[in-house]
């Protein structure tokens, strides 16, 4: 019985793409190699079919870039390198799980804690405070809160006058959040760009809807990466499928 053929339109067509995608992920071996006619038009099949699906499926979990590697693999007979490949992701999607649990379990410490200070630990002039007062509210050395500066985790102005460092009440929400998290294990270099994310939402109260959303996003891509799995699978067990490609 013949195989079905497929022109590049066909498969472009059930997906939205334009023909010339079509013959790019043959280029970039994403789609295995199309036979071609006497007149050199490349005809696809089934097998081709799937593997589109599986790649498209495979983007929202795992980006474009990680999508073209495991396809690749996945047509160059590597199959074991593509599932490391997928391993990865889910790897990285696990520990950015973990990252937002140390957020929040660092905000709530936060709010705990919001309580009035000592004397020695209360602002002073203009809501402000300096090394050694928040190093001793911390309980950390002010070696500590300098090395903090250095990695981007506070960045305090400097009195004109006396050349001090001067903490904000926005420095010492960053000093608190930035200890919370190096209890919690995390490096400095992690710990920079969710100090960031708090600096740019305004603060802690607007990150908590950005912490929902970081949540929602997180269960998006776990879905997504079951979705991608589902295709992935479809097109390892086709039955036109060889281990190099589609069958000849």
């Amino acid at each position: 019985m013949p195989r079905e053929r497929l022109r590049p339109v066909d498969l472009a067509r059930e997906h939205g793409l334009s023909t010339q995608a079509i013959r790019n992920y043959e280029e970039a071996g994403i789609l295995p190699p199309a036979a071609r006619t006497p007149h050199g038009y490349r005809t696809y099949t089934p097998v081709h079919r799937e593997a589109l699906r599986a790649f498209l499926a495979l983007i929202p979990g795992h980006g474009h870039q990680t999508a073209t590697s495991i396809m690749r693999e996945v047509n160059g007979g590597a199959v074991e390198q593509a599932l490391r490949l997928i391993d990865e992701s889910h790897a990285q999607l696990l520990d950015d799980r973990r990252t937002l649990l140390a957020v929040e379990r660092a905000l709530r410490d936060l709010t705990a804690e919001e309580k009035p200070g000592a004397p020695e630990e209360r602002p002073g002039p203009g809501g402000v405070t300096f090394i050694g007062p928040l190093a001793r509210r911390l309980g950390i050395r002010p070696a500590t809160l300098r090395k903090w500066e250095r990695a981007g985790l506070v960045d305090p102005r400097r009195d004109p006058q006396t050349g001090y460092r001067v903490y904000t009440a926005a420095d010492v929400r960053d000093a608190r959040l930035a200890h919370q998290l190096r209890r919690g294990g995390y490096l400095l270099e992690q710990i920079a760009p969710l100090l960031a994310q708090v600096r740019s939402a305004g603060g802690i109260t607007p990150l908590e809807a950005t912490l929902r959303d970081w949540q929602a996003r997180l269960t998006a891509r776990g879905r997504a990466m079951l979705t991608g799995a589902a295709g992935l699978d479809a097109y390892l067990n086709h039955p036109g499928r060889s281990a190099g490609g589609p069958e000849d």
